[in-house]
């Protein structure tokens, strides 16, 4: 018994320890293989073909992460939903379906008063 279960250990090290090999194969056929020609313009900054203005530090608005924010609870929310959809029949033939049912509203619910409370504050526009 003892013996199968450092076996299962053994296992995953090799498997870890192959992972590492290839991967540490891979960057250095990466460094052999790739062209090295460093020159000041390569290591100038670049965006979308204009030449950088001013320095390397500019403040974003609040806003835009505020808009990721937002993306991201809506994301998550439909993340929740959908292995909640998948087992709702399930819940149902054990007699739970309405508590469920409930339960997602109330989540739903909660998540929309959230979104309108950022409309209303007008963290939606952009600008």
């Amino acid at each position: 018994m003892l013996n199968q279960y450092y076996g299962d250990y053994i296992t995953i090290a090799i498997f870890v320890g192959v992972g590492a090999v290839l991967v540490g194969a891979a960057v250095m056929t990466s460094r052999l293989i790739a062209p090295n020609a460093p020159s000041k313009a390569k290591s100038t900054a670049y965006e979308s073909g204009i030449d950088p203005i001013g320095g390397g530090w500019n403040q974003s608005h609040i806003r835009y992460y505020i808009f990721a924010l937002l993306f991201l609870i809506f994301d998550v929310e439909a993340v929740f939903m959908f292995p909640w959809a998948l087992q709702l029949e399930y819940f149902d033939s054990i007699g739970r379906g309405v508590l469920a049912l409930s339960e997602m509203i109330v989540f739903i619910v909660i998540l929309l008063l959230g979104l309108v409370y950022a409309i209303r504050k007008g963290m939606l526009k952009w600008e």
